[in-house]
C-alpha cells in the first residue's frame, strides 16, 4: 500500500486502453491497475506506475488493452469434431452426423475437447464464454482449470441422452451442477432446453421452474432456420417465439441463440419481455441457415451478443472473425456500408455480450470496480499499420492470434502467446488420439 491508501499487485499497460465504458473512452499510453480479481483504476501508465510502484508489470509497448472479449454461445466440446461433416443442411447435419457421434461421446472425450476449445479461445481473445453441451461437469473441469469466465449447462431434450440417460436423471444431473458450483466466482450453471422441436411443452415449462428456481438463465436455440419455423407451427400451431410466449417462458431470464427468423412482432414482443440474442453469423451462413434480423434487433433495445456456435459448424471460436462476418454480413445484406459499423459490433463482443449474459456489472468493460477480465494485442504489425480508429482495426484488420496476453479475473492466463494455466502441446496430443477414436466411432 503506498501513502495515497491504494494499492494494486497488477499493472497492465500499452500505447493504447479502449475502455469500452459509456464515452468510449481511450487512453494514449494508458494502463490498468488491478488488485486481486478487480480493476482498481484506469488512467496513463506514468501516473499508475507511480501510484502502484510495486505492483508487477506487465507492459507491452506497443499494445491495446481491450475487455475480453465474450462468447455468447458455443459448444465447446464440439471441438472434436471440427471438420467431420461439412456442407449439410443443419437438420440433415444433425441427425445424420452429429446426433450419431454423439451418443457414443464419454465425459472424458468431452473434457479433452473443451480443453482445446479453451486453448483456443484463450489465444484468440476470449475471455468468457456461455456453453451448452453434454457432459457439463467435465466441461465445467476444463474450465476451472483453464481459468476461464464462464456460464455452463447441460442440454436436455426429450429422447435419451449419452451423458444421463432418461430425463428424471437430467434433472437430477443439473441439480447436481447447482450445488458444486453454487458462489464459485467464476462458472455460473445454466438450464438449457435444447430447441423447441427437441424439447416437449412440459420439459421446456418444468425446465424454466429450475431456472427461476435458481435464479439461472435459460438457455435455448430459437428460430434457427425456416425448417424449424415450419415444423413448429405445424406441429404446436405457432412459431417457435410464439410457442415460447403461449407457454409463458418468455422473460428476462432467456437467452435465445441464433434467431435468425424472426418477424417484426416476434423482434418487439423479445424486447418487450426482456428476452436477449446470442448472434452466430459464421455458423448461420455455413449451415444456410439464414441472415438474423440483428439490426432491427438492436434497434427495438435487444441485447444481442456474439457467439461462434460449436466448431463442427463453424469452424472455429475466434471472436475477431465473428465480429468481422457480423459486420460485413450484414451490410451485404442490407446493401448499406452503414450498418453495423465497427463500434456497434465490437460493443456486441464485449459490453453487449455481458448484457446479454446478465453480466454488464461485473464485465464487458474496463472500469473500476469491475472483474480484471482484459486481453492486451500486439499493433506492431504490418496489418495493424498506420492506427487511425480502434474499433475498425478490431473488427476489419484484427485477427485473434494478434492476441498477446490475455488476463481473466486478475489472473494472467496468457502470456507472450504461451498459456500459463493449459499444457497446449498435450492438449493437442490427447485431442489427436481422440480424433482417431471419433474417425472409428463414424465407421
Amino acid at each position: 500500500m503506498n501513502q495515497t491508501g491504494h494499492t494494486a499487485d497488477l499493472l497492465v499497460t500499452g500505447r493504447h486502453l479502449y475502455t469500452q465504458d459509456e464515452s468510449k473512452t481511450i487512453i494514449t499510453d494508458g494502463g490498468v491497475a488491478i488488485l486481486q480479481d478487480t480493476i482498481v483504476e484506469t488512467g496513463s501508465a506514468s501516473d499508475l506506475a507511480a501510484k502502484y510502484p510495486a505492483a508487477e508489470r506487465l507492459a507491452t509497448e506497443h499494445g491495446l488493452i481491450l475487455p475480453g472479449l465474450i462468447n455468447t454461445h458455443t459448444h465447446a466440446a464440439m471441438a472434436c469434431f471440427r471438420g467431420l461433416a461439412d456442407d449439410l443442411p443443419l437438420m440433415q447435419w444433425l441427425q445424420e452426423y452429429i446426433f450419431p457421434v454423439e451418443a457414443k461421446l464419454t465425459g472424458d472425450m468431452v473434457y479433452q475437447a473443451t480443453l482445446l476449445s479453451l486453448a483456443e479461445m484463450i489465444k484468440s481473445g476470449t475471455t468468457s464464454f456461455c456453453d451448452m453441451y453434454l457432459f457439463a461437469k467435465d466441461v465445467a473441469r476444463a474450465t476451472e482449470e483453464s481459468g476461464m469466465r464462464a456460464w455452463i449447462g447441460e442440454v436436455l431434450y426429450d429422447f435419451p441422452s449419452p451423458n444421463y440417460g432418461g430425463i428424471a436423471a437430467g434433472f437430477e444431473y443439473v441439480e447436481e451442477l447447482f450445488g458444486m458450483y453454487s458462489g464459485h466466482p467464476l462458472i455460473n450453471i445454466t438450464v438449457d432446453p435444447h430447441a423447441v422441436y427437441t424439447c416437449s411443452p412440459d420439459l421446456l415449462q418444468n425446465l424454466k421452474k429450475k431456472a427461476d428456481k435458481h435464479d439461472a438463465l435459460y438457455i435455448i436455440h430459437l428460430s434457427e432456420n425456416d425448417e424449424e419455423v415450419k415444423g413448429t407451427k405445424e406441429r404446436y400451431g405457432a412459431s417457435p417465439v410464439m410457442h415460447l410466449e403461449n407457454l409463458g417462458l418468455l422473460d428476462s431470464r432467456v437467452v435465445a441463440d441464433h434467431c435468425v427468423m424472426l418477424t417484426e412482432e416476434e423482434i418487439a414482443l423479445l424486447a418487450q419481455r426482456g428476452v436477449t440474442v446470442a448472434h452466430c453469423p459464421e455458423s448461420n451462413m455455413k449451415l444456410a441457415s439464414g441472415i438474423a434480423p440483428v439490426p432491427r434487433m438492436l434497434a427495438a433495445g435487444i441485447s444481442v451478443g456474439l457467439g461462434t456456435d460449436g466448431s463442427a459448424s463453424n469452424n472455429n471460436v475466434d471472436l475477431f472473425g465473428e465480429m468481422n462476418s457480423a459486420a460485413k454480413l450484414h451490410k451485404v445484406m442490407s446493401l448499406d456500408p452503414t450498418t453495423m459499423p465497427a463500434e456497434t459490433v465490437l460493443a456486441m463482443a464485449t459490453i453487449g455480450g455481458a448484457t446479454t449474459l446478465g453480466a454488464e456489472n461485473a464485465i464487458g468493460s474496463l472500469e473500476p470496480g469491475k472483474k480484471a477480465d482484459l486481453i492486451v494485442l500486439n499493433m506492431n504489425q504490418p496489418h495493424l499499420t498506420p492506427l487511425y480508429n480502434i474499433p475498425s482495426h478490431m473488427v476489419y484488420a484484427a485477427r485473434g492470434a494478434d492476441v498477446i496476453h490475455s488476463v481473466i479475473n486478475g489472473r494472467l492466463v496468457m502470456k507472450n502467446r504461451i498459456l500459463t494455466t493449459l499444457d497446449e502441446k498435450e492438449i493437442l496430443s490427447e485431442v489427436e488420439a481422440l480424433g482417431e477414436k471419433i474417425k472409428n466411432m463414424r465407421g
